[in-house]
């Protein structure tokens, strides 16, 4: 046990110099000369699109999320595939599923017209993960800017890497703690699930067959699942404040209102490993706020391409020419 403690010590040790060596190739000010209006015009195009459509706060922190987790923040979720070229789009995790490149692809077009050849892809996604969290009442994170966009993708990566809906809570702490998160900060990366929704065919199981959920909750999600149809219908993951990114969340999981099996995995009635982090978090909402910008900090710089590496995409879909 000792040697394997000191195995995890280590690693985390040698990934937080990794951080930090990415970080120190970021700035908050990256584009201060190079496109001074960058961060307005991002920082606008998301708080319109979440005005328009709350949802869209969460899958714009999702698409940034996904991006992240496979390959590093290098914005090669957002590619397409081609005759030659498959992507991560059509991956278990994001068919029919990842929403918000509409948004990409606007802000894309006015920084194009504004300083042509300059802001990434990856940095658009980094900066409006922020903003929208910052929209629907979070805390916004400084975004250290300079990621440049990847010419490569990972379908397999995409499959494997991603935390699945299904997932029990050894899996969820093995799937963070791979990418070099604590456990602790899994628990406070699973609360954007404060916001947001899911289709019928993540919870299905959960809600017809599953003993550790609340009765009269189960019987209501199963009004909008029905038990041999509906798998695109969507329900919120918090029916409570949906459009609201507060503690909600993890009140729901004390509560065993958990909508998706890894959820509930968080809280498992006062003896679980996590539980009193999500007790801590549903009973004081500033202190979660405050973890979860903390986090996203760090999701933001998980091996980003600088310097010379990768390439700024005129367009987000595809390589250049």
């Amino acid at each position: 046990m000792a040697a394997n403690s000191g195995f995890k010590l280590n690693h985390l040790l040698i990934f937080a110099c990794l951080i930090g060596i990415a970080s120190a190739q970021l700035s908050t000010k990256f584009y201060d000369k190079t496109c001074p209006k960058a961060v307005k015009i991002i920082t606008k195009a998301v708080d319109d699109a979440v005005s328009n459509e709350t949802r869209m706060g969460a899958s714009l922190l999702r698409l940034h999320f996904h991006d992240c987790f496979v390959q590093g923040c290098d914005a090669s979720v957002l590619l397409d595939d081609t005759e030659n070229f498959t992507g991560e789009k059509n991956s278990f995790p994001n068919a029919n599923s990842l929403r918000g490149f509409e948004v990409i692809d606007n802000i894309k077009s006015q920084l194009e017209k504004s300083c042509p050849g300059v802001v990434s892809c990856a940095d658009i996604l980094a900066i409006a993960a922020s903003e929208s969290v910052g929209a629907l009442g979070g805390l916004r994170w400084n975004v250290a800017l300079g990621r440049r966009d990847s010419i490569t993708a990972s379908l397999s990566e995409s499959n494997s890497d991603l935390p699945a809906p299904f997932l029990d809570l050894s899996g969820l702490i093995t799937a963070f703690s791979n990418k070099g998160f604590t456990t602790e900060e899994m628990v406070t990366l699973s609360g954007a699930h404060t916001i947001g929704q899911v289709k019928c065919r993540f919870f299905r199981d959960r809600i017809y067959n599953e003993t550790n959920i609340d009765i009269s909750y189960a019987k209501a999600m199963q009004a909008a699942c029905p038990f041999e149809s509906g798998d695109e219908n969507l329900s919120p993951f918090d029916s409570k404040t949906a459009a609201t990114f507060d503690n909600a969340y993890y009140q729901n999981l004390v509560k065993l209102k958990g909508l998706v099996h890894s959820d509930q995995q968080l809280f498992v009635n006062g003896s679980g490993e996590t539980d009193s982090q999500v007790s801590r978090y549903s009973r004081n909402m500033g202190r979660f706020k405050k973890d979860f910008s903390d986090a996203m900090l760090k999701m933001s710089i998980l091996n980003p391409l600088t310097g010379s590496d990768g390439q700024i995409r005129t367009n987000c879909h595809f390589i250049n020419a």
